[in-house]
């Protein structure tokens, strides 16, 4: 077959076969406009806004506004000893990576250290927990999707300082769709 006949034949086949793909993009492109954009964003590691949530020292780096309410992210820089007890989600997924220190995490009851370099999946509806081990401060960045644990997580920021009112703290939670377990 000749090079001339060859790209007709072929670009017709081509339009064939990304024809469904373009009128799906039309027809996309159409409804988008509803939808919230994210828009691009750099964060430095001393920029984020800092929450003091019951001893977790976050600092919250993108939120839902900036992602289309697709994720927020955060840094802990939390002490030994400082740890979240056994929980469930059921609007979001997390996913834990350890940037420095130790932490003992657990999902669906097996447990483990990760190390700097280290990650954790927690799927939403699964029990988890971490507690930072050793005698290091952990940092760790933390990515929860879809957004909106954020709002929470400034309200959990705002109660007195000292021992946690654990019915404030119950109530709170179980508002954005978490429960102790």
């Amino acid at each position: 077959m000749d090079r001339k006949r060859f790209l007709k034949a072929s670009g017709l086949g081509l339009t064939l076969a990304f024809i469904p793909g373009v009128m799906r993009s039309q027809s996309n492109s159409k409804t988008s406009g509803n939808q919230p954009q994210s828009k691009p964003k750099f964060v430095k590691d001393d920029e984020g806004t800092i929450f003091n949530v019951i001893g977790d020292i976050q600092t919250h780096k993108l939120v839902g506004s900036d992602t289309a309410n697709q994720l927020v992210e955060w840094v802990d820089n939390v002490m030994p000893g400082t740890g979240i007890p056994p929980h469930i989600h059921t609007l979001e997924d997390e996913i834990f990576r350890v940037v420095a220190g130790q932490v003992e995490i657990m999902v669906a009851g097996e447990a483990t250290i990760l190390k700097a370099g280290d990650m954790a999946f927690a799927p939403k509806n699964v029990p988890h927990a971490w507690t930072v081990v050793g005698t290091e401060k952990a940092k760790m960045i933390t990515t929860a999707f879809p957004a909106g644990i954020e709002v929470m997580f400034r309200e959990l920021a705002k109660l007195p300082a000292g021992p946690p009112d654990f019915e404030k703290v119950t109530k709170i939670c179980g508002a954005h769709g978490i429960r102790f377990v």
